[in-house]
C-alpha cells in the first residue's frame, strides 16, 4: 500500500493515508465510522487499488454488499490478484445469490489462492450450501485435510467452529459437542463463542449475578437516613430531659426546706423512659 501511495503527491498521499489508518482502526468496533473515512479516501484517490480494497472492506462490514463487490472487483482489476476472491463470493451470498458463490468456488482462481484463502473459500462455499438448505452438503464441503489436521493455524478455530455449527444444525449433537471442544482448543484468543455453545449443549445456564450499584447505593442511603432519624430522636429526647433537669436545678434547691420536685407530665415521663431504655 505504501508503494501505491507514493504515486500520489506528498500532501495528498498523507491525507489518504490518514483516512486509511482510521478505516483500519474503526472497522471492527465502529464500522459505520470506518465506512465514512473510506469514502473520503475514495474521493481523494479512487485510482489506488489499496483505497478501493479498503472501501470494499468498509462497505462489507456495514453489509453494503453490492457496493463492496464493486470495490473488490475494481481492486482485482487493478492488481490482477485473486486474494479477494473468497470475500467477493461471500458478497454474492450477502446479496442472496448463493448459487453464484458456489460457481465461484469452482473457478480456476481458487487454485491460485494460498492455503488460508482456500480455507476461506471452503467456508464461503459451505455457507452457500446452508443458504440453500443443503446441510449435509455443507458438512461434506467442510471436511478436508485442513479440518482433520492437528496443527493449529490462524484459520483452524473458524473452520472447526463452522463444522461444529453445521453438525448441530443437522441434529448431530454429539459430534457437534466434540467439534466445539476442538474449536475451543484452537481458539486461544477467543475469536469464537465455542465455550458458550458447549455450555448450552451441556445445559448450563448463566445467571446474571450483577447488582445495580445505583440501587445498592440508594438502599445504603435509606439505611443511613433511618439511622440518622433514630439518632435525631434519641438526641432530642436526651436534650429535652437535660433541659428539664437544668430547669429544676436552676429554680429549685434540694437543700431548701420549701423545695418540692416539679410534677412530671406524662409526655415527659415517656421521654425519660425512652432515654433510659436506650441507655440500657
Amino acid at each position: 500500500m505504501r508503494q501505491e501511495l507514493l504515486s500520489l503527491p506528498k500532501g495528498l498521499a498523507e491525507e489518504v493515508s490518514k483516512n486509511l489508518v482510521m478505516v483500519a482502526r474503526l472497522i471492527d468496533d465502529e464500522p459505520e465510522q470506518a465506512y465514512a473515512y473510506s469514502r473520503i479516501a475514495l474521493r481523494l484517490a479512487s485510482r489506488v487499488a489499496a483505497v478501493r480494497e479498503a472501501a470494499g472492506f468498509a462497505a462489507y462490514a456495514t453489509q453494503k454488499y453490492s457496493e463492496a463487490l464493486a470495490e473488490f472487483r475494481a481492486a482485482k482489476r487493478m492488481t490482477g490478484s485473486v486474494e479477494l476472491w473468497p470475500v467477493m463470493a461471500d458478497c454474492e451470498r450477502g446479496l442472496g445469490r448463493p448459487e453464484r458463490a458456489l460457481a465461484m468456488a469452482g473457478e480456476p482462481e481458487v487454485q491460485k489462492l494460498d492455503k488460508a484463502g482456500q480455507v476461506e473459500m471452503r467456508l464461503v462455499a459451505a455457507g452457500a450450501r446452508r443458504d440453500q438448505g443443503q446441510l449435509e452438503a455443507a458438512i461434506v464441503t467442510l471436511q478436508s485435510p485442513e479440518l482433520a489436521s492437528s496443527s493449529v493455524q490462524p484459520w483452524t478455530a473458524r473452520l472447526r467452529y463452522a463444522y461444529a455449527d453445521a453438525l448441530l444444525a443437522a441434529g448431530r449433537e454429539d459430534e457437534a459437542r466434540e467439534w466445539f471442544g476442538k474449536t475451543l482448543e484452537a481458539d486461544k484468543d477467543g475469536s469464537t463463542d465455542a465455550s458458550d455453545r458447549l455450555a448450552e449443549l451441556d445445559g448450563v445456564e448463566f445467571v446474571d449475578a450483577s447488582v445495580d450499584l445505583s440501587d445498592l447505593a440508594d438502599d445504603e442511603d435509606d439505611d443511613q437516613d433511618d439511622n440518622e432519624d433514630e439518632d435525631d430522636n434519641e438526641d432530642a429526647a436526651e436534650i429535652a430531659a437535660a433541659e428539664r433537669a437544668s430547669d429544676v436545678a436552676e429554680y429549685y434547691d434540694e437543700d431548701d426546706e420549701e423545695y418540692e420536685p416539679l410534677e412530671q407530665s406524662a409526655a415527659d415521663a415517656d421521654a425519660d423512659a425512652d432515654v433510659e431504655d436506650d441507655k440500657a
